[in-house]
């Protein structure tokens, strides 16, 4: 035997159905009486999908405010006008003053909304450290060179959380009052701000380092905060369980959004006296503008929305199951006239012979 021959034989398949390809197959002879059918029956079940999706999408209900800032859109534009571009002063604040005439169902979720803000950049996006957000205390003093220039400070101390997405945090805040009677006090409308993350980011992914003689300052010492924060890490809640990287809302936040314009979970209102939503009534949102976007030709906005069993409103969904469904039953449509006609020729050929 050569040795071309006996090389040959090594890389040959096992002589076997399954190798050699012998195994029983069955192919399908699609004909129109199995064709049609299937391209009716998935477009009606689209289209009827569709209308569902639509609807409920409808039946969401919605109330926003844009807050920017721009000339002449409301008392935010001081904050705004005196920010100029850059980071407004600290301890600014303005007001939205609205009232519903019938009850707002819930539950209620509170958003905030950014625009013309590409968090899907690709340098934005790799620009943060999964091995310091999870806690590794050898990676809280080494940050990654992804992090660059958010890597280390001007004295030379690893950032703490580092990257662009953590030194871009949303720090606006706001607070909701309801007057239950014309001429009445303001009450505060509870927020419930806890899990508004997703329970893997805050269970899996985000970690703070272990504590030093039960403190989480001590923890961090050594580090220092991004250069637009105006506290550490470990100073951003009183609540020992939602500060440092398990902040919930710095969580949110590092959740990084595929389009430009994007919303992201600010709080539920589900307690006390608004269980079943927000009652008729006069209300007014205290805000704390703190975050600017005029710099890059963005908006601000707060919006609340409730949710149906698909979820926040978007029609998009349901449209496109309505236009996939009625390409299907016009493809149906088409391909019966081309058999129907067709069928005919061959009949009347049938008959020649």
């Amino acid at each position: 035997m050569t040795w071309s021959a006996t090389a040959r034989g090594a890389h040959q398949p096992d002589n076997t159905a399954f190798t050699q390809q012998r195994l029983p197959a069955w192919q399908p002879l699609l004909s129109a009486s199995i064709t049609l059918p299937l391209f009716f029956c998935a477009g009606l079940a689209f289209i009827g999908l569709g209308l569902g999706l639509y609807y409920s999408s409808n039946g969401i209900k919605e109330l926003e405010y844009d807050y920017t800032g721009d000339p002449g859109t409301g008392n935010c534009s001081v904050c705004a006008a005196e920010g100029q571009g850059r980071a407004p002063p600290p301890n600014c604040s303005c007001a939205w003053y609205f009232s519903l005439p019938e009850l707002f169902p819930g539950p209620v979720y509170l958003y905030y909304e950014l625009t013309n803000f590409y968090q899907n950049n690709r340098r934005y996006g790799v620009s943060r450290d999964d091995a310091q957000l999870s806690g590794l205390q050898s990676a809280l003093h080494n940050p990654v060179n992804e992090c660059a220039p958010y890597q280390f400070s001007a004295t030379g101390l690893p950032i703490a959380p580092c990257g662009a997405i953590a030194n871009s945090l949303f720090n606006d805040s706001f607070s909701l009052w309801h007057q239950r009677r014309p001429g009445g006090p303001y009450v505060e409308v509870p927020l419930d701000r806890a899990a508004i993350a997703w329970w893997t980011d805050y269970h899996v992914k985000f970690h703070n380092p272990p504590l030093v003689n039960g403190s989480l300052a001590l923890a961090f010492r050594g580090t220092a905060p991004p250069p637009n924060w105006h506290r550490p890490v470990y100073e951003l809640s009183p609540d020992p369980n939602n500060t440092g990287f398990i902040n919930q809302d710095f969580v949110v936040w590092m959740r990084t959004a595929a389009l430009p314009t994007f919303r992201k979970l600010y709080a539920r209102i589900r307690q006390g006296n608004y269980t079943a939503g927000l009652p008729r009534g006069a209300y007014r949102v205290n805000i704390t503008y703190n975050y600017p976007v005029r710099i890059f030709g963005g908006h601000k906005l707060i919006i609340f929305s409730n949710i149906s069993w698909m979820g926040g409103k978007n029609p998009f969904l349901g449209i496109a199951y309505l236009v996939v469904g009625s390409l299907c039953i016009l493809m149906g449509f088409v391909m019966l006239v081309v058999y129907i006609r067709y069928q005919d020729q061959n009949e009347e050929e049938e008959d020649d012979e």
